[in-house]
């Protein structure tokens, strides 16, 4: 009984020494929250910052004195920008690492802040707000490109889902923050009928007079916008300064501890990879057309006497209500492993449908009703963007051992090149506006039999997965060697006892 207790105790001690072994290997630390809430927020402010002209255009036009065209031009310093630098921030973030790219970014972030905030008068500040865009705009790679680079990093596997979800929308988060935000601090409808005014009654000096007031207490309120947008990016520098590794002293799984391939080998294994260039297609065509169409919404629906300001809310409650269904469907894919293809195929069904709902409105196809087009436009962004963090995923999984910089790079550069593309057709004479939604339609439909043809691969999964399976294997090997020597033992031990009795029973004999 005494040796079957210390055999069973003995197995024990080696299944813990093992599960030790393993947790010495892989450990997951508190702090990575930390860090998944540092990087989600300057992601969150580096989309912030690039939209802060578009909701304010009205101020910032009678503060600054720019046309329409200036505030295209401020915007679009994001796509251009990120196309021009995309293969440095990928490098950096496979090569030099997380901290190296994060601190980066987040200085070039704080220092477009500061640029703009430098000037007031009108011709010195448009020059400094430009550069500042610029310098914001080059953060933006590492901001969209590196969530699954921290999930992977710092996360264990049943949670890299969620904690791509987090910082990827965190970026959709603060776009639409922008658009709550803006209205509430400078009015721009007020500000546009005392435009209107000093010119219908401009022989009035009260009248001009108030204008000129106004245009002051705009200036004043932007400046503040400003000041206040700098003023986090200040904040968040210093928080990476203070503390923002590279990784964690141990990884939080096996795949994580693997060596990943080289640069330029990586970039090689990537050019044939065909599973990979589908999602490329997939992603990129969806959520950059879709940036384009949500980007003129306001256009595409003045011939519905629908106003600038219920566009915007439209488009604010797309990406809010996508970064519900986002989180939702990264929450199940940690759960349900291996079904991102099965769950992508549904967010392209229900994004298809509500695009195509909104186009049949549109041309009064099914009867007109101004709600259902709200909500029909509501539906297609929430799809559209719920289904971002599981395309990261994805395409992570679908790359492995390829480090995440140069997937993610090129498939977020493919967004910015659709957008751009989508916005180019604008400029053909007379195209109008109804081919947008059709566009959308077709978008999203053509998706769905290149999603069947797909093969989805779990490399990383595998790896984690199978590396467990091994390591419980060998612990239950190890707990069976030693039963198999405590047996052994035991009945070494018994005939050692019975050999000493024989000897004392036959020593007996002979003294008789």
């Amino acid at each position: 009984m005494a040796d079957r207790y210390l055999s069973f105790s003995r197995s024990i001690h080696e299944t813990a020494s093992v599960h030790e072994t393993i947790d010495n290997t892989c450990r997951v630390y508190h702090r990575r929250w930390y860090i998944l809430v540092v990087f989600s927020l300057i992601a969150g402010l580096q989309g912030c910052v690039w939209n802060t002209w578009g909701p304010i255009t009205g101020s910032a036009e009678a503060v600054y004195g720019w046309t329409d065209g200036t505030i295209a031009l401020l915007e679009n310093w994001g796509p251009i920008t990120y196309i021009l630098s995309f293969v440095l921030f990928s490098w950096l973030m496979d090569v030099k690492g997380l901290r190296s790219s994060v601190l980066l970014t987040i200085f070039l972030i704080a220092l477009g802040n500061g640029l703009r905030c430098i000037a007031t008068e009108p011709k010195t500040a448009t020059w400094f707000i430009h550069l500042g865009q610029i310098f914001n705009d080059l953060g933006a790679p590492v901001a969209m490109g590196a969530p699954p680079l921290v999930s992977s990093t710092w996360f264990p596997p049943n949670q890299r889902a969620t904690a791509t979800a987090i910082s990827t929308l965190t970026s959709y988060i603060g776009i639409s923050v922008s658009f709550v935000v803006a209205p509430f601090i400078l009015n721009p409808k007020d500000l546009t009928s005392s435009v209107n005014g000093s010119k219908n009654i401009s022989g009035n000096n009260s009248h001009h007079g108030r204008y000129n007031d106004e245009v002051t207490k705009a200036r004043n309120d932007i400046m503040l916008y400003l000041y206040v947008e700098l003023g986090i990016s200040v904040f968040l520098l210093l928080c990476v300064l203070v503390y923002f590794p590279a990784k964690p002293p141990h990884p939080p799984s096996f795949s994580a501890a693997r060596a990943k391939v080289d640069y330029i080998e990586g970039g090689k294994k990537l050019l044939k990879n065909k599973q990979f260039w589908i999602l490329n297609i997939l992603y990129g065509t969806t959520t950059g057309v879709f940036s384009g169409w949500g980007g003129v919404l306001a256009v595409n629906l003045l011939a519905f006497k629908v106003n600038q300001d219920t566009a915007g809310w439209i488009g604010f409650y797309s990406n809010i209500a996508g970064c519900v269904l986002g989180m939702i469907m990264a929450r199940f894919a940690d759960f349900f492993t291996g079904r991102m293809k099965c769950f992508l195929i549904f967010l392209f069904l229900g994004s298809t449908g509500s695009f195509l709902w909104f186009s049949m409105l549109c041309q009064n196809i099914i009867p007109f009703n101004r709600v259902w087009l709200y909500v029909s436009a509501v539906l297609g962004g929430c799809f559209i963007n719920g289904s971002i963090p599981l395309f990261y995923e994805l395409t992570v999984e679908t790359t492995y051992p390829i480090a995440e910089g140069i997937p993610m790079s090129v498939i977020t550069t493919s967004n910015h090149l659709s957008c751009l593309l989508f916005l180019a057709a604008l400029m053909i004479p007379n195209i109008g506006t109804m081919w947008m939604n059709w566009c959308m339609v077709a978008v999203c439909g053509v998706c769905i039999p290149l999603l069947l043809v797909f093969k989805e691969k779990y490399h990383r999964y595998e790896l984690d997965t199978g590396t467990i399976q091994q390591e419980r294997q060998l612990a239950r090997t190890r707990h069976r060697h030693h039963e198999k020597d405590d047996e052994t033992r035991a009945l070494l031990s018994s005939g050692e006892h019975e050999d000493k009795s024989l000897r004392y029973t036959s020593s007996g004999n002979s003294v008789v």
